[in-house]
């Protein structure tokens, strides 16, 4: 009989596991199906047909639909997305694995200090540094440019620590000290030995930056009024309010869907291509 227990007991224990998993699974998948199948739909299918379950197909026809709306606005805050994307991930990229790298292997004078303050500047939410950075830019003439967008972007205190961390456990001392005794200058000990080991730090930095900068809505809807500079968040929300406000009548909940079904695509091909960089152990057998 204990035996017996003993076994349900452990098969409750790995199903239940499964079962969370599972469950989490949906929950993330419920949403992105319930896009890609309205996406297929034309207006009147949108709002009159189960939610979850296919009309008539109009995918290609909602996409050029959404490329001449409003003389082809969406391509342009398609495109603002990559700029304000690419340059603030690649920016705050190379500051963060500088930061990073410097407070992991050099000793100077507020080194606790500074640490202390990055680990501050984490638990303050972005959004509560919206305005007072408004206020800020409004003083050198930066508001409504691209520049209001992507400077304040530039900064990851999240992405500093998590180099700094991975630095001191995957970068060996001894690795560093060997090419100093070999007369090797410290930038080129940092760019030909520590960032090839800190490439998946590096990746997963750009990629969570790359990430919230695409997803960023709160700092461009305060920064622009010019909707040739507005981000897809904040232009797709702009056609939303209008279509509610006009009860349907124009056809953009249809193009607000495919909007978005093509704003996933980015990210998406990012993570597929980048991915092969996430690899653990990077500096295995540095010193062997």
């Amino acid at each position: 009989m204990t035996e017996g227990r003993a076994v349900k007991r452990a098969k409750v224990n790995t199903r239940l596991p499964h079962l969370l998993m599972g469950a989490g699974i949906l929950y993330f998948l419920v949403p992105l199906l319930w896009v890609v199948v309205a996406a297929t739909k034309s207006q009147p299918d949108l709002l009159d047909s189960p939610a979850l379950w296919f009309a008539d197909f109009n995918l290609v026809d909602n996409i050029e639909l959404l490329f001449r709306e409003d003389d082809g606005a969406y391509g342009k805050w398609l495109l603002n997305t990559a700029l304000y994307s690419g340059l603030s991930a690649l920016g705050a990229t190379a500051l963060a694995a500088a930061a990073g790298y410097g407070l992991a292997r050099f000793q100077f004078l507020g080194k606790r200090l500074f640490e202390t303050a990055l680990l501050g500047m984490i638990m303050v939410p972005a959004t509560a540094l919206v305005l007072p950075t408004y206020l800020i830019l409004s003083e050198v003439e930066l508001v409504d440019t691209m520049w209001a967008v992507i400077l304040p972007s530039l900064l990851s205190p999240f992405g500093a620590y998590l180099i700094r961390v991975f630095v001191a456990e995957s970068v060996p001392v001894e690795l560093i000290d060997a090419a100093r005794i070999d007369r090797a200058g410290e930038l080129r000990i940092f760019w030909q030995i520590a960032v090839p080991m800190m490439r998946p730090a590096i990746v997963t930095v750009f990629l969570f930056t790359l990430v919230a900068t695409w997803n960023n809505y709160f700092l461009p809807l305060v920064m622009l009024s010019d909707s040739d500079l507005y981000p897809l968040t904040v232009g797709l929300t702009t056609w939303f309010n209008t279509a509610q406000q006009e009860a349907g009548t124009r056809m953009l909940f249809n193009l607000v869907v495919t909007g978005s079904l093509l704003a996933i695509v980015p990210l998406v091909v990012a993570f597929v291509l980048l991915q092969r960089f996430w690899r653990s152990g990077a500096a295995a057998g540095a010193l062997k």
